[in-house]
Order: C-alpha cells, then sequence, then structure tokens
C-alpha cells in the first residue's frame, strides 16, 4: 500500500474528506458510491460499481427486483432451464 502522506481529522459526524488530487487520480467526482472494506486495521474505500450477482460482470447489466444481472448471465440461465429464444 502507498502512503499518501495526507492526514485528515473527523468532524463530529465521523466525516472526513477526501482531498480533491486523490479524487482526480482515482475518478471520484461528487455523488458517486465508495464501498468500504476493512482489512485488520485497515478502512479501505473502492469506487462502487455495480456488478452481476451471478457472474461479477460489469458490462450489459439489468435490474431485476433490486439485482443486477447481466445480459449473459441471463442467456445461461435460459439454457440451463432448456429455454430458447422462441419460447420467450
Amino acid at each position: 500500500m502507498k502512503s499518501t502522506g495526507i492526514v485528515r481529522k473527523l468532524d463530529e459526524l465521523g466525516r472526513i474528506t477526501l482531498p480533491i488530487e486523490l479524487r482526480r487520480t482515482l475518478d471520484v467526482t461528487e455523488k458517486d458510491a465508495l464501498e468500504i472494506y476493512v482489512e485488520e486495521n485497515q478502512i479501505i474505500l473502492t469506487k462502487y460499481e455495480p456488478t452481476c450477482i451471478f457472474s461479477g460482470e460489469t458490462e450489459e447489466l439489468i435490474e431485476y427486483q433490486g439485482k443486477k444481472i447481466s445480459k449473459k448471465s441471463i442467456r445461461e440461465l435460459a439454457k440451463l432451464a432448456g429455454l430458447t429464444e422462441a419460447d420467450l
């Protein structure tokens, strides 16, 4: 892990401000969702990218009942179920 040398204090609500240099470098903009991980004594922030619940893919996602599913996974599930496009 690389140290940036940047130190920030938490405010009274537990918030910190990410410096603009980091936001630009990591392509994080206002209103972007960040995912929070904990590893031992470290807090890790990553830009949230929605993924398919089955394959982890990030392209051609469709939302179904609050879950993201890739078109590729849908095709594979249809094959498993013995369905063809004509059946749909």
